[in-house]
């Protein structure tokens, strides 16, 4: 927290009694970053909280790094070189914020499974440890594809996810069966978003420029019944829609919209990871220390936010800034040092607000 720019080993041992290759040592070891985590979570989050599940591309030169290659990169919108990271995370509703859990490096490549196939097994490894925070998890669209979603309803997850635009769904059949030989009819035809069947759509919300339809459908690539809801909007005179769906059939339609709308909170957790706590700067080319690092850098920004952020009144908070908690830290890491070498007492009535305007000087929020 206390250190400006690139944070590596070199770096460490600059601010530190310890050598280069002390921090090098220490970081192939392991730590159980996931309960250590949960822990937080569960002692920090509210008990409004779903789990979270997004790729994460990190930026990494050379050729002899473990799992190096080309991964999607959503800031390029393009693959690029570099590694790529699978993140777990909570996400706190009620506090609008999320909490890292942990980190797992996705292979570069793969002999008889997917890459979706590897997310699932990702998430399945940790089912037990991440039910004690939800069973729901909320991912992106790229997700909403059978190979994930039926392998995580397997085992006990309800997913929360988006479709395409021009998703092939059908309504269910409630009416009378025929009598006769021949297989019960199941379905009432396909669903045109754009002439929505009133008898199965049921409006939940409306304004004057959109329209919330909950409904119980078949989704064909999914291979199984889902919880659709449909947000309709209108914006010069030409309506479009979006899909948002979810495995329990029994979620209202407002926290499906929520719980998909909160997963957003997990990519902030990556750029401040990034932009603060040296997520990509890692020096290393052991999958090891890999995983160390990443881990470190993200569970770093869960700390400052508990320690600065959560525990504050939620009527007194302010935006949650990584920069103002670094820059505290430096600020109080230099004072610290300038109070040791010039013998000052900083407990005086009079040097205390001194030592409090200098701690705070550069913040963004002072």
């Amino acid at each position: 927290m206390s250190i400006k720019g690139r944070i590596n080993f070199l770096q460490l041992s600059r601010y530190s009694d310890f050598g280069e290759q002390h921090f090098r040592n220490q970081f192939e070891k392991e730590f159980d970053f996931l309960n250590f985590n949960i822990e937080l979570s569960l002692e920090h989050a509210s008990e409004d909280s779903i789990l979270a599940f997004d790729p994460s591309y990190v930026s990494k030169s050379g050729k002899r790094t473990p799992g190096v290659g080309y991964f999607w990169s959503g800031c390029a919108g393009r693959s690029k070189w570099g590694l790529e990271v699978g993140g777990i995370g909570v996400i706190d509703l009620s506090n609008h914020t999320s909490l890292h859990l942990e980190a797992i490096q996705t292979p570069s490549s793969f002999d008889s499974k997917s890459l979706l196939d590897h997310y699932a097994e990702v998430l399945i490894s940790r089912s037990e440890k991440l039910f004690r925070i939800s069973k729901y998890i909320a991912v992106d669209a790229y997700f909403s594809k059978e190979p994930f979603v039926g392998k995580m309803t397997q085992e006990g997850f309800h997913t929360i996810s988006r479709l395409r635009d021009d998703a092939n769904l059908r309504y269910l059949f409630k009416g009378e069966q025929s009598e006769g030989r021949g297989r019960p009819k199941q379905y009432d035809g396909k669903v045109d978003y754009k002439n929505l069947n009133q008898q199965h759509a049921m409006l939940i919300e409306k304004t004057d420029n959109s329209e919330t339809y909950q409904m119980i459908v078949n989704s064909v690539a999914l291979k199984r019944e889902i919880n659709l809801v449909i947000v309709r909007t209108k914006k010069r005179k030409y309506w479009s829609h979006k899909l948002y769906f979810s495995t329990d059939l029994n979620l209202p339609a407002m926290d499906v919209l929520r719980y998909y709308r909160g997963r957003f909170q997990i990519e902030f957790t990556y750029r401040d990871g990034k932009q603060h706590t040296a997520m990509d700067n890692c020096q290393a080319r052991s999958e090891n220390k890999i995983h160390f690092h990443i881990n470190t850098s993200l569970t770093a920004v869960n700390i400052a936010k508990v320690s600065h952020w959560l525990n504050t009144n939620k009527s007194e908070r302010t935006a949650f800034s990584m920069s103002d908690i670094k820059t505290l830290h430096h600020n109080q890491l230099l004072m610290d040092r300038f109070l040791i070498v010039f013998g000052i007492n900083p407990n005086t009535k009079k040097n205390k607000e001194k030592v409090r305007q200098l701690n705070n000087f550069g913040l963004i929020a002072a």
